[in-house]
């Protein structure tokens, strides 16, 4: 018998889902659509890159901030863009960072082009090795090598270090095994399950001496992005997880006292990547909405391109950029290509041309404020009973 059998029975590598509730079921079926969805929403470039750069951010900086990262959502954004400067002492914030992005990166681009294999324990090891680039650790910690010391993280104990490198050899086979059993067309429900299992599993092994949940989160996103999970939607998890810190460790915690029983933090975990799914996808739903309000404006127009009416056109588009109702008197700020369009005119001509975006249907009028009729393009939208409140404009 090994030691962890005693210490840690219920390391199993076995689940019983016999008593899950369907509601897990339900939702896992609704990630899966919504994955897909995301996966085929036409994206404009720069839409797809700032979604793609703005989960990157929270992605990495939520597996850091975890473990104590204090660098906001901004600068991990300005960072990434080479624009961050930070003091030297900071400047392992910034690495963190780095590190996470570059295992994130190199875990999707060989995903892409085909050149994934399944999972192993030197894939592991090289992940942590990643993690802990260039990093101050400690002198009994050698990154990308499993520990040979005991550990305790609050009040858990790790599982002695003669049994880690054995069980994250039964961890890889188990993980890998599952993805062998999915049911046809439910790779990405299927593909969550394993991911959410194998952060649990590897956060009981707790096989380094550091970078243990970094790494975990990694085998979970690369899980993900496996299975069909789009990039900006594999680091849901990290960010749910972040944001809900303190019932994260409580979950974890109930998950170890119970003896392994794995389905109360299934539910916490598909729970919040679900939430974070439906956010994502409203902000591809806006700019959705955003592509045929501009074709719709364009079409309006038709071939007219006199000086008035390529004015009347640009002053309608950048008007819908704005949230709500705008003052006519600052009708001249809300864009360069605006304020440069008006500034040789009088304010009757602003007036004239309001009127006749008026007429058209694409603004509306109350009193000194105006604003784009986005709203009209409800009237696009498939019939149906009125069983939920449809985005109206401000």
């Amino acid at each position: 018998m090994r030691t962890y059998e005693r210490t840690h029975p219920w390391l199993t590598f076995s689940v019983d889902l016999s008593h899950a509730p369907a509601a897990l079921w339900v939702m896992l079926g609704e990630c899966q659509s919504k994955c897909e969805h995301i996966a085929g929403a036409p994206l404009r470039p720069e839409t797809a890159e700032s979604l793609h750069r703005l989960f990157l951010a929270k992605g990495a900086l939520a597996t850091t901030a975890i473990e104590g990262n204090t660098l906001t959502e901004e600068q991990v954004i300005e960072h990434l863009e080479g624009k961050l400067k930070l003091p030297p002492s900071q400047e392992y914030l910034a690495q963190e960072i780095d590190n996470i992005v570059t295992a994130c990166n190199g875990i999707f681009e060989k995903v892409r082009t085909g050149r994934a294999s399944p999972l192993t324990v030197e894939s592991i090891k090289e992940l942590n090795r990643t993690v802990l680039d260039k990093l101050d650790v400690a002198e009994d910690v050698i990154p990308g090598q499993v520990r040979t010391h005991r550990v305790t993280v609050a009040r858990y104990r790790a599982v002695p270090p003669e049994d880690c490198e054995f069980l994250l050899g039964r961890f890889c086979d188990w993980l890998n095994g599952l993805s062998a059993t999915v049911p046809a067309g439910m790779s990405i429900a299927y593909g969550i399950l394993r991911a959410v299992l194998g952060h649990l599993y590897l956060a009981w092994i707790h096989p380094f001496g550091d970078g243990n949940g970094r790494t975990a989160r990694l085998v979970e996103f690369q899980t993900l992005v496996s299975a069909g999970v789009p990039t900006p939607a594999a680091h849901l998890l990290s960010n749910h997880y972040n944001q809900t810190r303190s019932e994260y460790y409580r979950q974890l915690d109930t998950a170890t006292r119970s003896g392994g029983e794995v389905v109360r933090f299934l539910v916490y975990a598909v729970t919040g990547l679900l939430d974070g799914l439906r956010s994502q996808l409203d902000q591809i739903r806006q700019q959705e909405w955003d592509v045929v309000w501009r074709n719709y404006v364009h079409e309006r127009f038709g071939d007219r391109t006199t000086p008035s009416q390529v004015r009347r056109r640009h002053l309608v588009l950048d008007l819908s950029r704005q949230a709500g109702w705008v003052p006519i008197s600052d009708l001249g700020q809300i864009s360069t290509r605006i304020a440069r369009a008006y500034a040789t005119k009088t304010r009757k001509t602003l007036m004239r041309d309001i009127n006749a975006l008026e007429e058209m249907g694409l603004v509306a009028r109350d009193g000194r404020r105006v604003r784009a009729r986005k709203d009209i393009i409800r009237a696009f939208l498939p019939a149906k009973a009125a069983t939920e409140q449809v985005p109206q404009e401000a």
